[in-house]
């Protein structure tokens, strides 16, 4: 039986600033990576999502950033592997708290943004990361995108992990993502982006943004639920795996 599941970052809404469809996308996939306040969110926000995850069967994620809330995560900080693993071990433990206290469990630590980036190429950050998951806890899971440094750190470190796959991001014929400051990195076309993931979770390819087919090995897809058009798109997206008789479910089930 083939089988998938969904993810999505959630909660990054930020005081009486709301940002995303976390009420919309919730329903349609199977887990998500909760903001932990160091690039979006606060207290109150990471509160009412596992909430709403606990709601809808959500399995839930720590989604842990460079502490860069005016930059969204996205900018490159100049943290020593000290810090990274100290402040991942921070951001877990405050998603943690919130999870306990409504009962639920959590599964994975997912980071965010340009500590992602970071982690993809640089072995000693993707290394801090893993250790700071197996340290808090050796049954978390840790995403890793597909064929990265990221793999290797979570087999070194023995964590348990996961490969991912992005559902709009286009790729390079060498298995990367391609940049977003570069033309066509995001896909739009709700039809090529469902057929895309079917792609990936039938036959382990994706075609490069240079007509490349590219192996691929993913138990996990990100789709995007803070963009126009984005809640459409995971519903299209779980049509086309259904009507394929593919299972979509979190992984750690």
């Amino acid at each position: 039986m083939t089988r998938i599941d969904l993810n999505c970052d959630m909660g990054e809404s930020f005081g009486v600033y709301t940002l995303g469809f976390d009420q919309d996308a919730m329903p349609h996939v199977t887990s998500i990576n909760v903001a932990c306040g160091f690039h979006a969110s606060d207290p109150v926000n990471m509160m009412k999502t596992v909430k709403l995850a606990k709601q809808h069967g959500a399995a839930i994620g720590a989604h842990p950033s460079f502490p860069d809330l005016v930059g969204f995560g996205r900018r490159v900080m100049a943290a020593s592997v000290e810090e990274i693993k100290a402040d991942v071990t921070y951001q877990i433990g405050a998603l943690w708290g919130f999870c306990l206290a409504e009962g639920v469990k959590m599964q994975h630590v997912k980071a965010h943004g340009a500590l992602y980036n970071v982690a993809e190429k640089d072995l000693a950050v993707a290394t801090a990361i893993a250790e700071a998951i197996k340290a808090v806890d050796p049954g978390l899971y840790m995403l890793c995108l597909a064929n990265s440094t990221m793999v290797a750190a979570a087999k070194n470190v023995g964590v348990k992990y996961v490969e991912e796959a992005f559902a709009d991001r286009a790729y390079t014929a060498q298995g990367n993502l391609v940049s977003r400051k570069q033309p066509g990195s995001v896909i739009h076309d709700v039809d090529l982006v469902a057929e895309r993931v079917l792609s990936m979770v039938t036959t382990g390819a994706v075609t490069s943004i240079d007509g490349v087919q590219v192996p691929i090995s993913a138990q996990t897809i990100c789709v995007h639920g803070d963009t126009p058009g984005a809640v459409a798109m995971i519903k299209k997206i779980r049509e086309k795996l259904a009507a394929a008789g593919v299972t979509v479910q979190a992984f750690g089930q």
